[in-house]
């Protein structure tokens, strides 16, 4: 019965999500962007935790669902702002992940409990968002630090410190360890600024 469950979420979080008319290119197909995000999420889930529990599984899946709801462009420019759209994604995530957990049967505490992972509320105290954000973190830094620094191209050297120091500062030693097997397929220059980052962190 779990195991029905599971897939329907699943499955009902793949056919949001497919509804993005942003495309991404992933292994030479055209996908809708936050699918493929998922997609991602799952992978890197797996790769860090071999066994995830039902909830993982399904919060990752959900980090971004229909994300393209609520663009960025909502909201004024500068980081304040910036941030308030990052809570209020985290709080439509969470909100459309227990709508559908519910839809498909699984009672309402573990409802409530994939929601509470969603927002990060309790980041650094609760392990499954920790993991949650370790995932996050290395999908960001395998799929996406590349053209987001393409596009921010006007950040000098010490901004992009920060932004290092920030993300790592988030991730577990778990999730520190896979980022450094993967910095080695980072472009040059992306490698210097995590390096540069790192040098002052002590890694």
């Amino acid at each position: 019965m779990e195991c029905a469950l599971l897939e329907c979420v699943l499955g009902s979080i793949d056919r949001a999500n497919r509804v993005d008319a942003n495309q991404e290119m992933v292994g030479g197909k055209s996908l809708p962007r936050e699918y493929a995000y998922s997609l991602h999420m799952t992978r890197w889930l797996y790769e860090l935790e071999p066994a995830p529990s039902e909830r993982l599984q399904i919060a990752c899946r959900a980090q971004h669902i229909e994300r393209w709801k609520m663009p960025r462009s909502d909201y004024p420019e500068g980081r304040k702002s910036y941030y308030e759209w990052r809570q209020a994604c985290g709080r439509m995530h969470g909100r459309r992940a227990a709508e559908i957990m519910a839809e498909c049967g699984y009672p309402e505490s573990e409802c409530e409990r994939v929601e509470v992972i969603l927002t990060k509320r309790e980041l650094r105290k609760d392990a499954d968002t920790q993991l949650l954000e370790d995932v996050a973190c290395m999908v960001f830094l395998e799929k996406y630090f590349a053209q987001f620094y393409a596009d921010n191209a006007e950040y000098d050297r010490e901004k992009w410190l920060r932004i290092i120091r920030r993300t790592w500062g988030k991730m577990t030693p778990r999730g520190h360890k896979a980022a450094l097997r993967l910095a080695d397929n980072l472009p040059q220059h992306l490698l210097a600024i995590l390096q540069g980052a790192l040098s002052e962190t002590g890694e």
